[in-house]
């Protein structure tokens, strides 16, 4: 398979948050930039646009990024939004995901390859996991509209792989490098296209006894989990003051591309 115009929609996961690269816009890189690299090799006329912004619940996604995306009459878009809405106090998700259905229409009736998304499974993960429910009730949804309008789906949700701690970012709550370059690999496997990409390698697992756990997780509440609860009560989100990284259509440069690293967990 190859592509020539890709655009992709959604909040932080598409963004690239917990990918840190200062010389890129708003900082990071991200699977969708590492997805670009490898179609942008195959493709002397690729162009990449990536609309998402970092906090962006369903609803505003939809009205800010469809009409752009389709605008730019891309053969490749990715799309992922909810998981804002799931984590809120009270959510219709029923009700958000008729949304996501007409929106998911529209995008496939242009003829582009769509790609959609399951959310990832918090079962077992501190505060998250008492949402998992949520989470199934909202993948189950996503993969009837995967199916009802034949789009790919990239089914994060059995991806077990992330439950290694090195795929997270310091937040917890973000894909570290290691995991977007993950997930830079099964989008491309699901659209069919070869590549080199091998897992980077992760940090060493901390062996920490259970008042270091205890005091890891308490600075972690701190510094992550108190002002993310603080902007879902206020209403403010994290991106409320940024712009899309790449509001259009451009190259990817060759000197984004970096090595892609070995599989292994380093020691």
């Amino acid at each position: 398979m190859s592509f020539s115009r890709f655009v992709a929609l959604g909040d932080s996961f598409t963004e690239g948050v917990g990918d840190v690269d200062p010389d890129r816009p708003n900082g990071v890189r991200g699977w969708a930039d590492r997805v670009a690299e490898v179609l942008a090799a195959g493709s002397d006329d690729f162009r990449y646009a990536n609309l998402a912004i970092r906090g962006r619940k369903l609803r505003p996604i939809l009205a800010e990024q469809l009409e752009p995306a389709i605008a730019l009459e891309p053969d490749l878009v990715t799309i992922y939004a909810g998981a804002n809405d799931i984590m809120r106090p009270s959510v219709d998700i029923d009700g958000l995901l008729v949304d996501y259905d007409a929106a998911v229409g529209r995008l496939a009736a242009t003829g582009a390859r769509v790609v959609l998304f399951t959310a990832f499974d918090p079962g077992g993960f501190p505060i998250f996991g008492t949402m998992r429910g949520r989470f199934a009730t909202y993948n189950e949804l996503v993969r009837e509209i995967a199916e009802k309008h034949g789009t790919t789906l990239v089914d994060y949700w059995r991806m077990r792989e992330y439950r290694d701690p090195g795929m997270w970012a310091e937040d917890r709550m973000h894909m570290s490098s290691a995991g977007h370059q993950r997930m830079a690999m099964a989008v491309l496997d699901a659209i069919g296209v070869d590549h080199e990409l091998v897992e980077l390698d992760l940090p060493p697992a901390p062996q920490l006894s259970k008042a270091e756990r205890r005091a890891a997780n308490l600075d972690w509440a701190k510094a992550h989990a108190a002002p993310w609860v603080k902007r879902r009560l206020t209403g403010k989100s994290s991106g409320d003051a940024l712009d899309p990284r790449y509001p259009t259509l451009g190259p990817v440069s060759p000197a984004a591309s970096r090595s892609p690293g070995r599989a292994r967990r380093t020691s």
